[in-house]
């Protein structure tokens, strides 16, 4: 799967307030320095406001943010550049994004079909980022499949989508770390 270069590649997968972000942040410190932090969030209320603000001060000042909700993989091959790491946080909220998109007055998906090509595309978009820079990447995202099922088709076929993504993200990875109360624990 991997070719001979030199870079890793990390998924680190974990239910929420896991210490996912905080183990990507660990990790990117012991790798080569500028940091590239690519984050996907958008602060749609006043808690989400603080929790972005929370993570921008955890993080060094002399790392350099990119902030994009979608298209993500387009828009770190634009900045990329010669970065040596980039942190991907979160892909949850990436899927989120693209889920936002297709929601009518109603709150209701438009076009489901649509949701799934567009998830599709972005995860894919990612991975050929993955592979082509020369950059070693840490992606978070939230396992989600280990709960209830969820009761609404839409809370479903986002549990159905972001669980292909973390799959084909675990493939294209070299190490995979599932976060438990705080610990890394390596499943790949």
């Amino acid at each position: 799967m991997r070719d001979s270069r030199k870079t890793r590649h990390t998924l680190i997968i974990g239910g929420a307030r896991s210490g996912k972000s905080d183990y990507a942040l660990e990790l990117a410190l012991k790798s080569p320095q500028p940091v590239l932090f690519v984050a996907t969030a958008e602060a749609g209320d006043e808690e989400m406001r603080q929790r972005i603000d929370a993570h921008r001060r955890a993080r060094p000042d002399t790392w350099e943010t990119l902030e994009a909700t979608t298209l993500v993989g387009d828009r770190i091959q634009q900045e990329v550049g010669a970065t040596p790491t980039v942190i991907v946080d979160c892909i949850t909220l990436l899927v989120n994004n693209v889920f936002n998109k297709y929601l009518n007055s109603g709150g209701e998906l438009s076009e489901p079909s649509l949701v799934e090509k567009d998830v599709m595309a972005e995860i894919g978009s990612l991975v050929d980022c993955i592979n082509q820079a020369e950059a070693g990447f840490i992606v978070v995202t939230n396992e989600v499949g280990q709960g209830l099922v969820p009761a609404s088709n839409m809370s479903r076929l986002y549990r159905d989508l972001l669980g292909k993504a973390n799959r084909i993200l675990a493939q294209n990875t070299d190490d995979v770390y599932l976060m438990m109360a705080g610990l890394p624990v390596k499943i790949k």
